[in-house]
This record gives C-alpha cells, structure tokens and sequence, in this order.
C-alpha cells in the first residue's frame, strides 16, 4: 500500500525551542523518502518519529543558513553508519557548495554509500521519477535559496458507465489500460484525466514569483510563516513571510491543505498564526505544524 505523508521533524526558526525542533521534513511519497532542510538535531527527530536512514532517497536543501542545513552532518554520517543499501542524493544551491563539502565531512566517518550531489543553480526540473518530476524555483532571501515542487504524473481514471456500456469487463479493462485500445474502444472513450498530485516545500523568502509558481494548485503546501501579520516590516528586511501573506499565496493558488511552519521564538501562541490565516480568508485545510506531526497528503480529487 502506498503511503503519501509529510512528516514534521522540526519547525523553530533560527534557533531551536524547549518545544520546536530546528527545522526538518520528510516527505513519504510511495515508496521514496524527501528529507528537506535538516536542521540539527534531526537525526535525533528521525528516531523520535520512527524515520530510518533507509527511508531516504533524497535531500533537498533549500539553502543555507544553520536552522536548516546544521543537521546534514549528522544524517550523512547515520545514512553511511548504517550502510543504506541505495544511492541518495542531494539537492542544494550550488552558490553553497563549500558549506555542503564541509558539513558533509565536517569529522572523520567510513564512506559506505553512494551519495550523489545535484546542485541547484537555477529555475526547472532536478529529476524525473516514475511517480513524480521534481522542480526548484529561485526565492527572495538574503542568501540563495529555492524551493521545491513534485508533480506526480497525471493519470487515468476509468469510468465503470461507459465500461459497461461497451461491454467491457473483467480483464479486458487491465488489458484496455495497457494497450491503449480493446475491440475499437479507445481508452480516452471510457475515462476521465486525473491530475496527479502536487506539493510544495516553500522555506525563508519574501513574497516573489518564485512563492506563487511552486504553490499553484498543490494539494499540500509547506511555507513558512516566520512572522505574525504585525510585524510584516521585519519579515520584509530579514527575508521571510507572515502567517497572513503565507495563507494569501495559498488562497489565490488553489492550495488544498495550507500546512504553517518556521515559527518565530518571539511568539508564544501558536493559535494566532491559524487565526491570521483564516482572516487573510484562506478556505482550506489548515495546519500549523508542531514537532512529530504527520499530515496526509490529500486523497486525490
């Protein structure tokens, strides 16, 4: 059975909380693992969470300032300690080369696993897979940074109506799915375009096109809303979103399921990052995320 879920690892920005974690997510998608942006001490919310080294397939660094990157050392080391017996690999801004090269092998450990690097450098596709394509877009932060989208291919779906209608039944439906075409009936006669999903993982940026082009139509959005609507001035000069303007870009994207991360320390209610979303009018599911959640990502439409 395939399993589409985030898990939250970790969700403090800048620095790490009695309660927050520096950042961390995994996404499970089938049968890969997505980890983005380990801060430290994510090798230690891997465990607390019943996440393998296994489990991993790619990294994916959306750049690198410490509460997202700190805990790459950590989690290479675990994936070559315990001899992951596939290769993984890693996306980050190429301008960050030398701090990758460095966590990378910031202490002496025995290289048992293929770990591939695929910088990012600009806007497009990272990779093609069966089951997704995975793209980067360019944000608006101090430093470079970009965000990530997969798109699962869009798919069939077979309408039993018209099925019947045709007299086709039993195997022949598999056999019709295959090749196409079955006694004169094309496939395209007896089903309907079903849109892959899509998610996105959006970390540190002021608002910009990269924001809107990686949360369009997602069924599951992960953004940061650093800041409370209140202090959209400084969210603005250190590079980052408000829980308001966050939940704006999901309203006029079409988001499904709006998930809220990357909280200040300043703020000791997280309540009110839900209550600024819902009056800056987003509709839709919403979470605001807390250390060692799981979130599904939508059933398909």
């Amino acid at each position: 059975m395939s399993v589409r879920e985030l898990v939250v690892l970790g969700t403090a920005s800048q620095v790490p909380t009695r309660h927050r974690n520096h950042n961390g997510y995994l996404l499970r998608w089938d049968g890969e693992g997505i980890l983005f942006d380990p801060g430290e001490g994510t090798q230690r919310q891997m465990l607390r969470a019943g996440v393998a080294a296994h489990d991993l397939n790619r990294i994916c660094v959306t750049h690198f300032h410490g509460d997202h990157s700190l805990g790459l050392a950590g989690v290479i080391q675990r994936i070559n300690l315990d001899r992951v017996p596939h290769e993984i690999t890693a996306h980050y801004p190429r301008s960050g080369r030398r701090f990758f090269d460095r966590l990378r092998y910031a202490t002496a450990y025995r290289e048992t696993v293929a770990l591939t690097e695929a910088p990012v450098d600009t806007d497009g596709v990272l990779a093609r897979t069966p089951g997704y394509t995975l793209d980067a877009r360019r944000l608006d932060h101090p430093v470079e940074s970009y965000g990530y989208r997969l798109t699962e291919p869009d798919g069939r779906r077979m309408l039993p109506e018209r099925l019947a209608a045709r007299g086709i039944t039993g195997p022949d439906v598999g056999r019709l799915q295959r090749e196409g075409a079955l006694g004169g009936v094309g496939l395209e006669e007896v089903s309907e375009v079903r849109r892959g999903q899509r998610f996105a993982f959006v970390m540190d940026t002021r608002l910009c096109e990269g924001v809107y082009a990686l949360a369009e139509g997602c069924d599951l959005l992960v953004i940061e809303s650093t800041f409370l609507d209140e202090d959209e001035a400084l969210a603005v000069e250190h590079g980052h979103l408000t829980a308001g303007q966050a939940a704006r870009v999901a309203r006029d994207a079409g988001v499904r399921h709006l998930v809220l991360t990357h909280f200040s320390q300043r703020y000791a209610d997280p309540d009110e990052f839900e209550r600024q979303a819902r009056a800056a009018g987003y509709e839709g599911e919403l979470t605001v995320a807390h250390d060692l959640l799981r979130v599904p990502v939508p059933k398909r439409r």
